[in-house]
């Protein structure tokens, strides 16, 4: 019987560790849908681009001249020739058109289109865009833009000044393109699809596997840390897009490395919960150094013969505050540093330095990214 009670109280301990570990990952990553974690190989958008002008500007468009060359060749394709010369380009701009190909859009559907300003055009607002075709990469035409621009913001200028609000050179066309021909999507080869991991990892791939096949049967595999296949159930053949429908909403806890991202331009720190500290004491002082000039000016008396000069006289102050040694235990995490740090008064950029020096000492145990 002693022997019995033991062994329940090693599963009962088990268990408990068990449970502790999953709440402590729990905390750390919540539950995603699937259809936010993976893409659909095979259903993607294409980038469109075309190159078209701009007109009714108030007096804000471009100087160039390209303008002046663009507006020429729409008159003459009305069948009206005129002069560059004769041509006042302040009213109209040249601009890029871009626009997202979303998945599935067909002939006759709308889609939103960027409009930005190429040459000097101060500002794009109150203009409208011209009939601009779009091109994807293989040359082919695919939209076709035209209508009033949107600005989200405005300019007002005088003679000795300029307010501006947003950026004023960049315009949106809600449903301003014109949906000429699709892009055929081919998502489903041969009864299978494939799932994308948005962020490859191959426990996080593993996860998605299982969460499928505990509802479907054994149909799913990862082929690597990126990619997961799914065979199509029998029932679902006719209708692949219902299939792909029930697997989205599915709940998947997923996993990330433990990794810690470095801005030294921003001082910018974001470190996941994951990371963790080996034992390590942590010493870190500021130095700060000024440096002040004071001229000084030597003035002669007066009919003396002698000329005034200027004597420059530099100071140099160095201070260094008093370091602070804290001592961190093996078990500690990137939370319990941060707050160390914080109770010493150390700013996010001595926190940058500390961190670089932690990961080549070893006792960052996670990826050190400095951008």
């Amino acid at each position: 019987m002693t022997g019995k009670i033991k062994l329940m109280a090693v599963c009962a301990a088990c268990l408990a560790a068990m449970a502790m570990a999953g709440a402590a990952e729990a905390a750390l990553q919540p539950m995603v849908r699937l259809k936010d974690l993976v893409t659909v190989e095979g259903v993607r958008d294409n980038q469109l681009v075309g190159m078209g002008l701009v007109v009714g500007l108030q007096g804000t468009g471009d100087k160039g001249k390209i303008a002046t060359q663009m507006m020429s060749n729409m008159t003459q394709q009305f069948g009206v020739t005129m002069d560059p010369k004769q041509l006042n380009t302040k009213n109209a701009a040249v601009v890029t058109v871009t626009c997202q190909l979303s998945p599935f859009l067909q002939p006759g559907q709308n889609s939103d289109v960027l409009v930005s300003a190429i040459g000097d055009a101060k500002s794009l607002e109150g203009g409208v865009l011209l009939q601009t075709p779009l091109k994807a990469a293989n040359g082919q035409i695919y939209a076709v833009a035209q209508g009033p621009l949107t600005i989200g913001g405005w300019a007002d200028s005088g003679a000795a000044s300029t307010v501006k609000k947003n950026v004023v050179t960049v315009g949106r066309i809600p449903n301003g393109a014109i949906i000429e021909q699709g892009v055929d999507m081919t998502y489903s080869n041969n009864g299978n699809i494939n799932l994308l991991l948005r962020q490859s990892d191959f426990t996080t791939a593993s996860r998605v596997v299982a969460a499928i096949n505990s509802k479907f049967g054994n149909i799913a595999h990862a082929l690597d840390g990126r990619t997961v296949s799914v065979g199509i159930p029998p029932s679902y053949l006719n209708s692949p897009s219902a299939f792909i429908a029930s697997i989205e909403g599915m709940s998947v806890r997923p996993d990330t490395a433990a990794r810690v991202v470095v801005n030294e331009r921003t001082g910018t720190i974001v470190m996941g919960g994951n990371v963790t500290i080996g034992n390590v004491a942590v010493a870190h002082g500021n130095l700060t150094v000024r440096v002040t000039e004071n001229p000084q000016v030597s003035q002669p008396n007066a009919r003396s013969g002698g000329s005034t000069v200027v004597t420059p006289q530099t100071d140099v102050v160095a201070h260094e505050n008093s370091p602070q040694l804290v001592e961190l235990p093996s078990t500690s995490t990137v939370e319990d540093l941060t707050s160390a740090m914080n109770a010493v008064g150390a700013s996010p950029r001595d926190l940058i330095a500390v961190l670089q020096a932690m990961d080549q000492a070893g006792a960052l145990h996670g990826e050190l990214v400095i951008q």
